[in-house]
């Protein structure tokens, strides 16, 4: 059983990297990578059911937390063209 599922999975894997590479905007790539991340995520937790080992879990969950935050910065990147905090000059009132 655990086999189909992981079967199924790479071949989710596989159009979401087509997905990836045909999307028209940047923002249908980055929904790509993020669902790509996610099958990434249940990919690892299946493959440590089918190799005995469920400590592979606590793998997938920390690359879900990285998969999450990297997609929030990518986000924020992209709307405010700037990861940290500091003002641009424009904001400051400045010329």
């Amino acid at each position: 059983m655990f086999f189909i599922a992981a079967l199924a999975l790479f071949l989710s894997m596989l159009l979401t990297l087509l997905r990836l590479y045909n999307g028209p905007t940047l923002y249908d790539r980055v929904l790509a990578v993020n669902a790509f991340g996610t099958y990434t995520v249940l990919f690892i937790g299946v493959l440590g059911f089918l190799n005995g080992r469920p400590d592979f879990l606590d793998i997938s969950l920390l690359y879900a937390l990285i998969n999450f935050v990297g997609t929030i910065a990518i986000l924020k990147f992209f709307r405010y063209r700037a990861i940290g905090d500091a003002p641009r000059p424009s904001e400051q009132g400045e010329s």
